[in-house]
């Protein structure tokens, strides 16, 4: 018997990524979700035991159990990820035999999860990846772990009926990986359909404000070592000394991670210049972007274009980043400083635009128009869309 009614359009979507979590992967399984019951499919996901509930219509969302009773994974492969995709397996298989999906999805380390489960009912296999995964190199032991995860994500990809990459050079190596896959570029959106309100705007930027005639450089995100945050903060004091009123806002991080950033300002002269609000709920996000005067992307590795750029375009606010390739894909000269990524130099873009409140206006506007034209919800379904119709045989679904 199966434990629910067999429906056509039925999907699972497999991940080893917390859900719902406040950072850039499981924000766009979020949208996934949206975009997948938006062309008509029902939806189970299923995913780790941590992770806030947000329930979406049409979706189902299952945990596996939790033998550690932790309460957070970090960002990238770790072995507690390589035991919860062992849980994620058994789960999966379980479900498919109960179940007529017509597509299972898994993204990054369940790749290989997804396509096992897929073997058992039937069902086309879409493979999602996020990621490269020399951007998490760090220690040995956590190098090793990478090993084997690129070795699984290349056998994913092969057998995959699909592929999804989120940024153009991340589909470059798929298809280098898979040859004669079907590859689907699969933008990044802003990380919330939330509009920035001026008014909230307003009353989050006098919070912010120790004088009203601060600029706020702010900084969103996690503090994994691929973003940069120490080249950001060796630019602080080059920033000050030129630009007084200037004063960083960063948003995100742990507490032991936001303790050990301060003790870094204590011991630099710079505590008072640098406020920590912790993290805000991606709905929240938009209203806080544009209290800001200066958004900052100090990405320091890694291929995938920064979700948090389309959230700066949204916020209609110029941008202060490093020149690389996971940057370069979205910005250029009309809205955003590119610079080399070295503190002074990444101080003298902030202090470019800190001292030029016209040019700060103008970037703003025209960050803002090219992520209206382009980086949409609409858009982003659209393709999403017509992705599972070309895997699974089935007409797409007007949006």
């Amino acid at each position: 018997m199966h434990d629910v009614e067999d429906k056509p359009g039925r999907i699972l979507m497999v991940t080893s990524l917390p859900y719902f979590q406040w950072r850039g992967s499981p924000i766009r399984i979020g949208f996934n979700l949206l975009a997948a019951v938006k062309n008509g499919y029902e939806v189970d996901l299923l995913t780790l035991p941590v992770g806030e509930d947000k329930p979406v219509d049409g979706v189902r969302i299952l945990r596996v159990a939790n033998p550690f009773n932790v309460t957070n994974i970090p960002i990238g492969p770790s072995f507690h990820k390589l035991v919860f995709d062992m849980l994620l397996l058994v789960r999966a298989v379980g479900l498919a035999r109960r179940n007529r999906y017509r597509i299972v999805h898994g993204f990054e380390d369940t790749g290989l999860v997804a396509w096992i489960a897929a073997k058992v009912c039937g069902a086309k296999t879409v493979f999602e990846k996020h990621s490269d995964p020399a951007s998490h190199r760090d220690k040995p032991l956590k190098n090793l772990i990478l090993m084997l995860y690129r070795w699984v994500e290349k056998r994913a990809m092969r057998r995959a009926d699909a592929i999804i990459g989120t940024g153009e050079s991340l589909c470059d190596m798929a298809r280098a990986a898979a040859p004669g896959k079907p590859v689907h570029h699969i933008f990044d959106i802003p990380s919330s359909l939330v509009e920035p309100d001026p008014d909230e705007a307003q009353t989050i930027r006098q919070s912010l404000q120790a004088s009203p005639d601060e600029v706020l450089a702010l900084y969103v995100g996690s503090f994994a070592v691929y973003q940069g945050l120490d080249l950001m903060f060796k630019a602080m004091p080059y920033v000050v000394k030129r630009h007084p009123h200037v004063r960083f806002i960063i948003i995100g991080g742990t507490d032991g991670e936001i303790e050990e950033r301060r003790l870094w300002l204590r011991n630099n002269g710079m505590e008072d210049r640098v406020t920590f609000p912790g993290k805000v709920p991606p709905d929240r996000l938009p209203h806080y972007l544009a209290a800001a005067d200066i958004l900052l992307s100090p990405r320091s590795s890694g291929v995938n274009t920064p979700l948090k750029l389309l959230d700066y375009m949204k916020a209609a606010r110029p941008i202060v980043a490093t020149d690389n390739p996971a940057n370069r894909k979205i910005l250029d000269d009309s809205f955003a400083i590119l610079v080399e990524p070295h503190p002074p130099a990444f101080a003298d873009g902030i202090s470019h635009l800190a001292g030029d409140e016209d040019l700060r206006l103008r970037f703003g506007a025209n960050g803002r128009q090219l992520m209206d034209e382009t980086f949409n919800f609409e858009e982003f379904a659209r393709r999403l869309g017509r992705c599972y119709a070309e895997v699974a045989g089935a007409p797409e679904t007007e949006s």
